[in-house]
């Protein structure tokens, strides 16, 4: 992190309620079951029911990427799409790898008297069946996954963050998250966002799309939480 602790415990100290992206944040949810691989699988089960994926598109990589492509050009095929993506997702958490300090965010949250909601483009019972496993419903309130069949409810909208902070007076949220798209969707809703950059490159786009703080380690998160 290159802001000073202090930036980010005054960032923090007005904080009730935290708003956690999952993949990344937590852990990273396709370690195990790739996301190429769940991309290729969803396409497969989309070609069974009548999906061509257009020429002038490069293979998708990314299956919520091809969620957003059939919203796009075949919105018959979206509900099959999102049902068939989310029980892979469901299957990808089973080889998740946890985030030490995203765990450790949970836990000092709950110390510190904060609540926690997980706010996430994956299918919320993907979600939950990772925190089920690995013991961490207990730390978590709410969790807001993308909206079933909709997958213009997913950041950069705001409308998941909406949701999650309820009606709740924006000043007491924060939202931590690994992308641009996570940033944006925290401006629009009104909300400050702390980026997480943990890949090479992610510091520079997520200073650019206007995170308030940029942290490499969601460790220092924690230790600002529970100080």
């Amino acid at each position: 992190m290159t802001e000073t602790n202090a930036s980010l415990a005054d960032l923090l100290r007005p904080v009730k309620h935290v708003l956690l992206d999952f993949d990344g944040p937590v852990c990273s949810v396709f370690a195990g079951f790739s996301a190429p691989d769940v991309a290729k699988s969803l396409q497969e089960g989309l070609e069974a029911l009548g999906w061509k994926a257009l020429v002038e598109d490069p293979i998708e990589a990314d299956p919520l990427a091809l969620l957003r492509q059939v919203a796009e050009h075949r919105p018959d095929l979206v509900s099959p799409a999102d049902r068939r993506l989310t029980l892979l997702e469901t299957a990808a958490v089973q080889t998740a790898r946890p985030n030490p300090g995203g765990e450790a965010v949970l836990r000092a949250c709950a110390q510190s008297g904060r609540a926690v909601s997980i706010v996430s483009n994956n299918a919320t019972a993907a979600i939950e069946s990772y925190l089920a496993a690995h013991d961490l419903t207990r730390y978590v309130v709410r969790t807001v996954g993308r909206t079933p069949g909709d997958p213009s409810s997913m950041k950069p909208s705001p409308r998941l963050l909406v949701e999650a902070m309820g009606g709740g007076d924006p000043q007491e949220f924060i939202f931590v998250g690994d992308a641009a798209r996570d940033v944006e969707a925290g401006m629009a809703a009104g909300v400050g966002t702390i980026g997480y950059a943990n890949k090479p490159g992610k510091r520079g786009r997520l200073e650019a799309a206007g995170a308030l703080v940029v942290v490499d380690s969601m460790e220092c998160v924690a230790a600002e939480l529970s100080s």
